[in-house]
């Protein structure tokens, strides 16, 4: 199945609801591999200023029993959360392994992205990425690890939060994340809040080495009556997987996005 940019898929994106991408059956082609991918909002809800609840985001992420799960927005030791790890207490309430990458130093801690997985991490990794035309707009990261999936299947997992506020520094970080694709030697699947839709150049960039789970995504934010999708689950084309459907999860208390997860045949 190939993917081509065109008004009618960039329409398809802007559908609201969840979307389910047809495909063959799982069994028929190779192993699904279940990835989510959710900004917790350093696991704050909205509708409660300051207080935080990790068993929130730790009940979505059981509901949904991800293989593996990409975090945005993670904060670890920091007083606003009172000083907890929220990436290792996700990890132990969700019964998965976990990677943490700092993007930046936060109020007495660290605040930054995460990996969990249901298998081993080897090899983590934090790259930092490009804001070369607003060096003082918030440092983003990818965070990366390796993982043995069933029946041998080696892949790279990547969680990424790309800039917010200035268009050209993301338009250098998915330039860079493209440059990733073409170096990783495993597959990579990459997740995470690009805070870009898919009418931008930038997504028009990122579709030269990756394929989105689907090309009629779900909005994930605002939680309430949401209006656009800015939350993806990515993998590189090189890899040859299969998407077979993506769900945006509908729950609005414990975060201000809603999490999404897609179903990958890993060949």
């Amino acid at each position: 199945m190939k993917f081509i940019l065109s008004a009618f898929i960039l329409a398809a994106c802007a559908q609201n609801g969840p979307q389910a991408v047809p495909g063959p059956k799982p069994a028929a082609m190779g192993d699904t591999l279940r990835v989510m991918t959710y900004n917790i909002h350093h696991c704050n809800p909205p509708t409660k200023p300051g207080f935080i609840d990790v068993d929130a985001i730790a009940a979505v992420v059981r509901a949904q029993q991800p293989d593996v799960l990409a975090l945005q927005e993670v904060d670890v030791r920091t007083q606003r959360s009172g000083n907890i790890d929220q990436a290792a207490l996700l990890a132990q309430k969700t019964g998965m392994q976990v990677y943490f990458g700092k993007a930046i130093d936060h109020d007495g801690g660290e605040y930054g992205v995460a990996i969990l997985s249901k298998y081993p991490l080897q090899n983590g990794r934090t790259v930092r990425l490009p804001e070369t035309s607003n060096p003082a707009a918030e440092d983003r990261v990818v965070a990366l690890a390796d993982i043995t999936f069933r029946n041998g299947k080696k892949l790279t997992i990547g969680s990424t939060h790309l800039d917010v506020s200035t268009p050209a520094n993301r338009d250098e970080q998915v330039a860079a994340l493209n440059r990733l694709a073409d170096t990783l030697a495993l597959p990579l699947v990459l997740s995470g809040d690009f805070n870009t839709t898919p009418s931008t150049p930038a997504f028009a960039t990122l579709l030269e080495k990756y394929r989105p789970s689907c090309t009629d995504c779900g909005y994930t934010i605002p939680v309430i009556n949401p209006k656009r999708v800015i939350d993806f689950v990515l993998a590189t084309k090189k890899s040859g997987w299969v998407p077979v459907r993506t769900e945006v999860i509908n729950e609005p208390y414990p975060s201000d996005h809603l999490a999404v997860v897609a179903e990958w045949i890993v060949k």
